[in-house]
Order: structure tokens, then C-alpha cells, then sequence
């Protein structure tokens, strides 16, 4: 063998080593970048789906039922209103209790409506009480307004899916003899992981499988009561 063919060969070798270790390090790497990619996407998405439940619960405290769709939710946002409950007054003032309770008891005959007229007359001439009072103000006004990256519209979207809607639905169960109205949001893998590894994105769906867990995010549960928590909490 002459010295050329020598040097042809070590060099061959030499790159063939090289491209080996950068086949190693991508495999490696890959998965890594996946995952980092994921856990990324994961938490705009989680953050849509807390902006639903929060929406969904306050739909529920004025209708007695969840939404069963974004529109009626994005209509709910942006012309429907929700009640307030403000105190007035402090129950830790002893001298305030003590005042409510005197002018109860001495207009214990009285309507509700009439007794807090009487609490606000007395609240208004100076003497320390203590009361609630309720006010209807509009949703859009109460909700999300220290949050400026707040969007309506995205709620609808999962995220990084090219525009597939997320998924959404409500029912009313039977449990233990009462009416329990339950709903449940959803954002699969296969949407939020769009344009990432096909094959890893497979993988995380057949792992979460084999765990009896939904392959993507989820918050709430049209199956059983579970206070509407994110299966990532």
C-alpha cells in the first residue's frame, strides 16, 4: 500500500469517525430538544386553558351550568355580566358586629332588602356596621384586566396547531343523587407538537397511553368531579 493510498484511507476513516460522534450527539440531542420544545409549548397552552376555567367558572356562577362552546364563552366575555359581592365594614370591629347585631335584632321583621336598607342608612349617618352588598358588573371589566397579553379569540385555538380549535365540552351527571354540571377542555399532542418530531410525538402519545393518561392537556372532566383541575397540576 503507498503512501497516498495510506493517507486517503486515514483521512476517509478520520471523517468517518466524525460523522459517527455528530450522528451520536444529534440522536442525543434530539429527544432533548424535543422535550425543551414541548415543555415550552405546554406552558402557553396551559395558560389558555386556565384563562377557560376561569371563564368557565364564573359562566357557571351566573347560569348554574358550564358553556358547552367557546362562542357562548367569548359572548359571555364580552356582553354578559357577573355579580360582585363587596363587604362594607370589617367583622374583626367589634363595635361594628355589635351594631349590626343591635339593628337586627331591633328590625328582626324586616325583609332582607328592608335590613340592608336599614344597615346602609345607618353606615351612611356614621355608625360603624358591617354588610355585603351585590352588583352586577360587566365581565370584560372584571376579568383579565391586569392581564394586557389577554386575547379572547386565542382561547378557541390550540396554540402552535396552525388554527385547530381546542376541544371543548360540558354535561350535567348524576353523582351521588345531585345534578353536577361538569365540563372539560382539551389540547392533544398531536396539535400542540404540530411541525416537531413525528416519531417523538408518537412516542410521548403511547407513553402517555400506557400511564392511562390523556395524550395532551386537559383541565376539568365530563367523566367524574375533579374540581376542574389541568392534569398538569
Amino acid at each position: 500500500m503507498n503512501k497516498s493510498v495510506k493517507i486517503a484511507i486515514e483521512c476517509a476513516l478520520a471523517a468517518l469517525i466524525v460523522l459517527l460522534a455528530w450522528l451520536t450527539v444529534k440522536s442525543v440531542q434530539k429527544p432533548v430538544k424535543f422535550n425543551k420544545e414541548v415543555a415550552a409549548r405546554s406552558q402557553v397552552a396551559i395558560q389558555r386553558l386556565k384563562d377557560i376555567r376561569t371563564l368557565q367558572v364564573a359562566f357557571k356562577s351566573e347560569t348554574g351550568r358550564f358553556s358547552p362552546t367557546m362562542d357562548s364563552l367569548k359572548m359571555f366575555y364580552e356582553g354578559g355580566k357577573m355579580a360582585i359581592v363587596m363587604q362594607i365594614g370589617s367583622m374583626d370591629d367589634s363595635v361594628a358586629v355589635a351594631n349590626t347585631e343591635a339593628i337586627k335584632k331591633a328590625n328582626k321583621k324586616l325583609k332582607p332588602e328592608q335590613m340592608l336598607e336599614k344597615l346602609q342608612e345607618a353606615y351612611k349617618q356614621g355608625t360603624p356596621v358591617v354588610y355585603s352588598v351585590t352588583t352586577q358588573v360587566p365581565v370584560k371589566d372584571t376579568l383579565f384586566t391586569n392581564r394586557p397579553d389577554f386575547h379572547i379569540d386565542s382561547l378557541a385555538y390550540i396554540p402552535f396547531s396552525g388554527g385547530v380549535k381546542t376541544e371543548m365540552e360540558s354535561t350535567i351527571k348524576m353523582v351521588s343523587g345531585v345534578h353536577v354540571p361538569l365540563f372539560e377542555a382539551r389540547m392533544p399532542y398531536k396539535a400542540l407538537c404540530k411541525g416537531l418530531d413525528n416519531q417523538l410525538r408518537i412516542n410521548l402519545d403511547a407513553e402517555r397511553k400506557d400511564q392511562n393518561k390523556y395524550e395532551g392537556l386537559q383541565v376539568g372532566s365530563v367523566t367524574a368531579p375533579n374540581n376542574n383541575a389541568g392534569n398538569w397540576e
